[in-house]
């Protein structure tokens, strides 16, 4: 909105109205935008979720040690995220960027399938939605976003093609008019777009239909992988609203250089025209973020529950792939990754074990951030671990910062692998 407005009045001259017209600009007062309103709005949610008993249940004393100290913690936090992050893209964003359209959708959508799972928790069962609806409602937002891409003519990209000049320096130019391709970007490869396309030559005239099909399916399953996974790593003290602002960052810096030709050109990586507005999105998401940890860094005054988690994992995969760089999701996301595949794993085993009357596990506990802050003698004597390490329980609050230094450092790699081919 007030994009829009202060464009109008740059036409008649006024001082300081240009300055609009900047990505750094309104990126930057976006996310010190959110960051205030997370503070303040967090305030006032906390106290009225306590004045009306929304609070999360007391948690299993066999899982989490420190559940004890959080009982009557409000929950629901995914609304003080998610607003702070709104709230600034709807003033400071052009809304008519399909880009723009596309995360607030998919914000509000995930946010509303955690908020239905939330509401069910606490006033219903403590099992809440069953996981096949969460998991309806993740493929339906996979399916629209990858179809939008697909049919959408604002969502275009210009390929960028390698010529050699005469004195054997290298010059990337781009195709002249935008297009329309189901390519991605393969890390560590110089020539590194990978169309969809190209996978089904076989089928010949249909290859390209078949082609766009399979990067529908890539996007659904990108957005329910990541979704759960950020899921998934919501269970201690400013664990997963740490980890995303990282992740978040890293996007944000791989959308600003595919939206600037002359970075993209340098870097040799597709152009993609109207992704700078995913900066603006992705910025007042990080201070949305930062705001959250103001309250749930340790000890928590409130849970952000499946209203942010199942919304930050969305977000994430939804970007990585308007970017066109979901195979670097891996090394950004590596710690939801890992939380995913230890719970694989750990059901795999289990079952495996239970079949042959055994109790075999992989981790003590899984997800694997669980696993270490389980107790000496927590575990019944007759499971057999496999990887039973550490062997005393970390602090909450350490567990949280390694990990959040994991990903600081994954999130470093994956920027870099721009230039490592």
């Amino acid at each position: 909105m007030l994009y829009y407005l202060f464009r109008y009045l740059s036409g008649f001259g006024i001082p300081g109205a240009h300055l609009w017209s900047y990505i750094s600009f309104r990126s930057i007062l976006t996310m010190v935008l959110s960051l205030v309103i997370s503070v303040w709005f967090g305030e006032w949610f906390i106290k009225w979720m306590k004045r009306h008993h929304g609070t999360e249940a007391q948690r299993n004393a066999e899982i989490d040690p420190y559940g004890v100290e959080k009982k009557g913690i409000p929950t629901m936090g995914g609304v003080i995220i998610i607003v702070a992050t709104v709230i600034p893209c709807l003033l400071l964003g052009r809304l008519r960027n399909i880009y723009m359209i596309m995360m607030i959708v998919t914000t509000l959508w995930l946010g509303a399938i955690g908020f239905v799972d939330d509401y069910i928790k606490m006033k219903v069962t403590k099992d809440g939605m069953k996981p096949i609806y969460k998991l309806m409602g993740q493929a339906v937002l996979g399916l629209c976003i990858g179809l939008t891409l697909w049919l959408s003519p604002d969502a275009v990209m210009h390929e960028n093609v390698k010529i050699v000049e005469k004195n054997h320096t290298e010059t990337v130019v781009y195709e002249s008019e935008p297009m329309k391709n189901a390519i991605t970007t393969i890390p560590f490869v110089k020539n590194n777009n990978l169309s969809y396309t190209n996978i089904f030559t076989p089928l010949g005239k249909h290859r390209t239909a078949a082609g766009w099909i399979f990067f529908v399916v890539v996007v659904t399953f990108v957005v329910m992988a990541v979704s759960n996974g950020s899921n998934l790593n919501d269970g201690m003290d400013g664990m997963c609203a740490g980890n995303s602002a990282i992740m978040v960052l890293a996007l944000a810096v791989l959308a600003y250089v595919s939206s600037h030709i002359g970075l993209a050109a340098y870097l040799n990586i597709m152009f993609i025209p109207g992704s700078e507005e995913l900066v603006i999105f992705l910025l007042a998401f990080v201070g949305a973020l930062i705001g959250f940890l103001w309250y749930n860094a340790y000890p928590a005054q409130v849970f952000m529950g499946d209203t942010g988690s199942l919304a930050i994992g969305g977000i994430i995969g939804v970007t990585a792939v308007i970017i066109h760089k979901e195979l670097l999701l891996p090394l950004i996301c590596f710690v939801f990754l890992c939380e995913s595949v230890s719970v694989l794993l750990q059901t795999y085993v289990a079952r495996l074990g239970n079949r042959r009357g055994e109790k075999w596990r992989v981790f003590k506990r899984a997800p694997i951030h669980d696993t270490f802050r389980i107790k000496p003698g927590q575990l019944p004597n007759d499971f057999k671990i496999v990887w039973n390490w550490p062997k005393h329980c970390w602090l909450e609050s350490k567990i949280t910062t390694r990990f959040w230094i994991v990903t600081i450092i994954m999130a470093a790699f994956a920027i870099i692998t721009l230039k490592i081919r």
